[in-house]
Parts: C-alpha cells; sequence; structure tokens
C-alpha cells in the first residue's frame, strides 16, 4: 500500500462543505455550559430521618379478597425527603417545623391501634368511651383513647406512606415552603416498608 503525499509546507487543510446545523430551540431552565454543551437543571434533596421520627402502633391489615392479619403491632419510623430548585438564602426551608411537624404526628399515633375508617369491610358499631366495630365480620370492643380512626381504607405501610404525605404538604404549605417533591418513607421494620412523592410544583 503506497503511503500518502506528505503535505507541502503551508498548506491549508482541505474543508468539505456542509448544510447548516439546525438551530435547536432553547430550553427553558437550561443554561450553556462550557463547550457550549447544555447543562441539567439542578436539584437539591433535603433528607429528615431522625431517631425520635417514630411511634408503636398496633394494627390489622386487609386484603383484597376479604380476610386480614390478626391483631399485631409495629415500631414505625418516618424519614421525609423534598426536591428543591433553589437553595440561596432567600429559599432556604426551615427544618425546625417539619420537624416538630413530624414529631407531633408521632405522639398522637403513639401506643393506639390504627383504624381504617374508609375500609369496605369496616363497619362502625359504637363509638363513646369505647370503641365497637367490626372488621371483616369479626367484633371488637376497645376504650376509645386506645384506638386512632384515619380517612384511609387501609392500614398498610403503602396507604400510611401516602396519608403522611399528604399531612407534611399541608404543613409545608404552611409555613411558605415551595419543593417541588414531597416523598414519605415509612418502615414498620428495619428495611420494609414504602414511600410515597408527591410532586408540588
Amino acid at each position: 500500500m503506497t503511503p500518502p503525499a506528505p503535505r507541502a509546507a503551508g498548506s491549508q487543510p482541505r474543508r468539505v462543505a456542509c448544510g447548516a446545523l439546525p438551530q435547536l430551540p432553547a430550553r427553558r431552565g437550561l443554561g450553556l455550559g462550557r463547550g457550549g454543551v447544555y447543562a441539567p437543571p439542578v436539584t437539591h434533596r433535603i433528607l429528615i430521618a431522625r431517631p425520635e421520627h417514630k411511634f408503636s402502633c398496633a394494627h390489622m391489615t386487609v386484603f383484597p379478597d376479604g380476610t386480614k392479619e390478626r391483631l399485631h403491632g409495629h415500631n414505625y419510623t418516618i424519614g421525609l425527603r423534598l426536591e428543591v430548585a433553589r437553595i440561596e438564602l432567600a429559599a432556604m426551608i426551615p427544618f425546625a417545623p417539619i420537624k416538630s411537624a413530624l414529631g407531633d404526628l408521632c405522639r398522637a399515633w403513639k401506643e393506639h391501634v390504627l383504624l381504617a375508617s374508609e375500609n369496605p369491610h369496616f363497619a362502625l358499631i359504637r363509638d363513646d368511651s369505647e370503641l365497637e366495630f367490626t372488621l371483616c365480620g369479626e367484633r371488637y370492643v376497645m376504650p376509645r383513647r386506645d384506638a386512632l380512626l384515619l380517612p384511609i381504607d387501609n392500614i398498610s405501610v403503602e396507604a400510611l406512606a401516602a396519608h403522611i404525605a399528604a399531612v407534611m404538604r399541608d404543613e409545608l404549605a404552611a409555613i411558605g415552603a415551595r419543593p417541588l417533591s414531597l416523598e414519605v418513607t415509612i418502615e414498620e421494620s428495619p428495611g420494609q416498608g414504602a414511600s410515597c412523592t408527591l410532586a408540588l410544583a
């Protein structure tokens, strides 16, 4: 194979004509980085998952076929994550009221039997000094102060995570916080739980 002839001194590289490159439309929220490459928008995550945000409760999860678990309990833990677009001074989200709201919820739920008032297999018979009800056809009577009715359709980690996320969404709105999203994780034992993410922007 014959090697290519050396380029003469001072010669210019050959230019190949080509059509003009199409202009890309500007994307909102993106900025040009080095070399003219679009940089993705930056987001940040705030995490609040402290050891004191926990509560011990009893419950009975109901299954789609109308059966349920026996009454038993868990040591639940709650973690919260916020995704935010801005972290400068004017946009800072205070941690104290968020931790206070989580603490209030844990204290309110601690050492109660959690019941889902919207469950189709739940029937309330009497609600005075005692709570009398049936769940999946079985009758229960307990001191009213030991029971806590929640406006959800099941006492599962999935439903509890969704309910707590809705509660915390309202708490964030009350303090004027405007995160992009809110994620609540609740575990009933280490490594076993569920998360719920709400888009807020």
